[in-house]
């Protein structure tokens, strides 16, 4: 199966409560790759690449979010994988 790959911004008190560690540790054991940064509106981006299954495993995440965090919504847009082989945290 092809992989599938989403942006997705996550809204709430999700910054300064380790939410881009954790999503990065939970998509690395997910073989998933891409990036997770802050916004400077106070949301976070995060963009998820790999198998289909995974990836919407990871919006599930993101709908809970780390500990500490308050996930108010989820926005999920498609968009065209890029064959990515690493998931970072950007600044």
């Amino acid at each position: 199966m092809a992989d599938k790959r989403v942006r997705v911004l996550v809204s709430g008190d999700v910054q300064g409560v380790g939410f881009r560690w954790y999503c990065r540790a939970a998509a690395m054991g997910r073989a998933i790759t891409g990036s997770v940064r802050n916004l400077p509106d106070g949301r976070v981006e995060a963009e998820f690449e790999g198998d289909p299954d995974a990836v919407e495993d990871m919006i599930e995440w993101c709908r809970r979010g780390s500990r500490g965090a308050r996930v108010d919504g989820v926005e999920v847009e498609e968009q065209a994988p890029q064959g990515e082989s690493d998931f970072r945290i950007e600044r």
